[in-house]
């Protein structure tokens, strides 16, 4: 078995809501962790990697060793269906590295990494449309790094490959935010 590590750099500030807002202030909250700090939920990445993995091994001519067997053997099988089956994989959070980590929480600095993009519609006479006005709390540009465990030794590179596939994340994709890149090693278990 392998362990990928992976990291992810953003370029646009980007949101992983949590499904809280902060009233009359922002529409939606980006998930935080304990520390007040942004993460990416395992949970999310997983989802993610598998979509990146499944797009791959459709368009990808040399993969021989990964078919939906072993992609389904990796993730799992949905919730929805009566057979449902655990995947072998652990996908950690993605977060910020330790140091970084330690230094924005020793100086209490977690508010700089947050800002509000607000939005609204426009009609066509150019009018703002009634009741449109909509904030997100966005996270600055930086780098998380996580992990992923127990993956089978034939499918690894395909994953790391796949991952190139993931070039944005988050809400408001189509708008600019979250515009990442995705770096991977694989390591012994």
């Amino acid at each position: 078995m392998k362990r990928i590590e992976y990291s992810i750099t953003f370029y646009s500030a980007w949101h992983c809501g949590s499904g809280l807002s902060a009233g009359a202030d922002v529409d939606a909250l980006v998930i935080k962790d304990k520390d007040d700090l942004p993460f990416i939920p395992g949970k999310t990445m997983k989802g993610l990697i598998r979509e990146a993995v499944e797009d791959y091994v459709e368009f990808c001519k040399d993969c021989k060793d990964c078919d939906d067997a072993a992609i389904e053997r990796l993730f799992g099988k949905g919730a929805d269906d009566e057979n449902h089956v655990m995947g072998t994989a652990f996908f950690t959070n993605a977060q910020l590295p330790d140091e970084e980590r330690n230094a924005i929480v020793s100086e209490n600095l977690q508010s700089l990494l947050y800002n509000k993009v607000t939005t609204t519609a426009i009609n066509k006479d150019g009018i703002a449309k009634d009741h449109s006005l909509r904030s997100v709390e966005t996270v600055v540009p930086c780098c998380l790094h996580g992990e992923i465990h127990d993956v089978d030794d034939k499918i690894a590179s395909t994953v790391v490959e796949s991952l190139g596939l993931i070039k944005r994340m988050g809400v408001k994709r189509n708008r600019g935010l979250g515009r990442c890149d995705i770096k991977a090693k694989i390591k012994e278990e």
